[in-house]
């Protein structure tokens, strides 16, 4: 199987060589840059599950199937989240999407956010760090280190592959 990556990002292809592995799944991977064609700052649920998908149709072409994932943040009751979507796109035209886990950020980082700024420099001036985006991301921040950016986004391109494999069966 040829599978695309919708990136370069070292979290993001880790978390898919990671998640192929836990599966015993065997693919040429061929990694991408590509837009999401949604704000650099998702600032929804549906925006950030947007870039995702636009990402994997952005680089579906001679591929088997194309991952796209994208990390943003969205308002519920006050407060602001971090959330993460995936989307597998197979070159038959189906299209599968999963979330990833959602938690609250410290409001002095919502507050910047909210000013204009993304998620990625405000994380790495907020943990004195340069690069968060790229492994532990903020995730990893806000969980002490409990849960990094390559896992989740890894839990993510599970549930994808399990869906694309429940349906193919």
């Amino acid at each position: 199987m040829k599978l695309c990556v919708a990136s370069t990002n070292p979290a993001k292809t880790g978390a898919v060589a990671s998640a192929l592995e836990k599966l015993g799944i065997q693919a040429e991977i061929n990694q991408q840059e590509a837009q999401s064609g949604v704000s650099a700052q998702p600032f929804s649920i549906e925006e950030t599950k947007a870039g995702a998908i636009n990402r994997a149709h952005h680089v579906l072409a001679d591929c088997d199937a194309a991952i796209g994932l994208e990390g943003g943040v969205f308002e519920l009751d006050g407060m602001m989240y971090l959330c993460n979507w995936g989307a597998l796109v197979t070159s038959d035209g189906d299209v599968y999407v999963a979330g990833g886990a959602q938690v609250p950020l410290p409001a002095e980082i919502a507050m910047l956010l909210r000013a204009g700024e993304e998620l990625g420099p405000v994380m790495d001036r907020y943990a004195q760090e340069t690069g968060i985006r790229h492994h532990k991301g903020a995730i990893g921040i806000l969980t002490a280190g409990k849960l990094n950016r390559v896992e989740l986004f890894s839990q993510i391109v599970v549930l994808l592959f399990g869906q694309w494999q429940a349906n193919s069966d």
